[in-house]
């Protein structure tokens, strides 16, 4: 591997479902990461995998009367197969069922106990099954309902081992204000710090009522908690994954507002916990929207990625999603915006600009584009285009690099 390296991840999918536009489009934005960066000459991986166990994988397995690993091997293949349909250039895609990844499950786990940051303790509080998710009372939507997936919340008590969180309230506050570069954009690390400074509670680190589920080596009647399952898929992989030594710490997590807390709090303090270098930065993008809503399996209000692909080709999905909706925020789609984007940008300005382009090197250069300077009207135009746009994607700043590009085709 080169002195230069860039490792980038996309969350990892669940399974209790077939794969919709918005896992498309997590995907889409780090493979243009990835792609800028080997285009550099720098040695590069790419991430992106399925996460396989807890309650929701194994809830959604049993209303289909299969078992858990059948609904995962199923479903896992349609992810596997979204990313070449969307021409993802990932290095590598884990599952988190990989005997693999569970061996160094148990063996982090294992260590972060040891270090003395783990205790037996009793949970007692709201949860939600969709998100596989334990919620603090200022967490709840009137009705005792979850605010994502709009279900009853269920009040659980379980004797869980807990991670001891509270101990790194100090590390954590220390590391955003030595790195206010650690979560992007502005408004996310405001509001990941916002919640360290609100006060760190321990937090279940395994659940005794499930079974599907890591187990844990110290307590066989126990499983450990799916997030901090999944959250160590992006240091497992480099483990097992063909050419995926040398990459940590990772350079860029990709990941989406619903999975912030997990990311950019649990994750760094786990892996302080045990004693493991930290990821450079966690990028974290807004929604894509359909009626108002976040797009969403359990809502059913989602785009088939595979049917717009079928229709109109995976560039024409790639560039409508980082041009539509300004990466990092929330933004409303739909098939009337893309078919809208699809004549007026693609087929007009850039299809027309070829076109003509084309034309003229046949007709007046007889198919030969010679060398020369550009035409002295279009020389500030596009002085140092390229610079700003490099600068613009190692800021994750994806559709204003897009924006950059497209002020030319229209010149032109």
């Amino acid at each position: 591997m080169s002195m230069s390296s860039f490792y980038v991840t996309t969350p990892i999918y669940y399974v209790n479902a077939a794969p919709h536009l918005g896992h498309a489009y997590t995907t889409i934005a780090a493979d243009v990461l990835a792609r800028h960066h080997r285009q550099r000459g720098e040695d590069v991986f790419f991430l992106t995998g399925t996460d396989e166990h807890g309650e929701p994988v194994a809830d959604a397995a049993h209303a289909q009367g299969v078992e858990p690993q059948e609904l995962a091997d199923r479903n896992s293949e349609r992810f596997r197969a979204l990313a070449p349909k969307i021409e993802a250039t990932n290095d590598f895609f884990i599952r988190t069922t990989d005997p693999e990844h569970m061996a160094v499950v148990q063996d982090v786990l294992s260590r972060v106990r040891e270090n003395g940051y783990v205790y037996m303790g009793t949970y007692e509080g709201w949860y939600c099954p969709k998100c596989a998710d334990f919620k603090a009372e200022n967490e709840v939507d009137d009705g005792e309902l979850c605010p994502i997936h709009h279900v009853k919340l269920g009040r659980e008590q379980e004797d869980n081992y807990f991670f001891a969180l509270s101990r790194f309230q100090e590390p954590l506050e220390r590391l955003y204000a030595e790195h206010p570069e650690f979560v992007a954009p502005k408004s996310r690390y405001n509001e990941a710090l916002s919640f360290i400074k609100s006060g760190l509670r321990d937090v279940p680190l395994t659940r005794h009522k499930l079974t599907w589920g890591v187990p844990v080596p110290w307590d066989k009647g126990h499983v450990f908690y799916v997030w901090f399952d999944a959250l160590l898929n992006y240091y497992s992989a480099l483990s097992y994954a063909p050419a995926g030594q040398g990459f940590w710490p990772a350079d860029v997590h990709l990941i989406a507002k619903d999975i912030l807390r997990f990311h950019t709090v649990y994750w760094p303090a786990l892996l302080m916990a045990a004693e493991i270098e930290l990821p450079k930065r966690v990028f974290v993008h807004g929604y894509l929207l359909m009626d108002g809503e976040k797009m969403s399996k359990s809502l059913g209000n989602v785009l088939d990625p595979f049917a717009v692909i079928d229709r109109f080709g995976a560039d024409a999905l790639r560039f409508y999603l980082l041009r539509d909706v300004p990466f990092g925020q929330d933004g409303s789609v739909s098939t009337a915006a893309f078919e809208q984007r699809y004549e007026s940008e693609l087929a007009n300005d850039y299809g027309n600009l070829a076109s003509r382009t084309l034309a003229m090197i046949v007709r007046y250069r007889d198919g030969v584009v010679d060398g020369g300077d550009p035409d002295g009207l279009l020389h500030d135009d596009f002085a140092g285009l390229p610079e700003r746009v490099a600068e613009l994607l190692d800021r994750v700043e994806l559709t204003n690099a897009l924006d950059e590009i497209w002020q030319r085709v229209r010149r032109l």
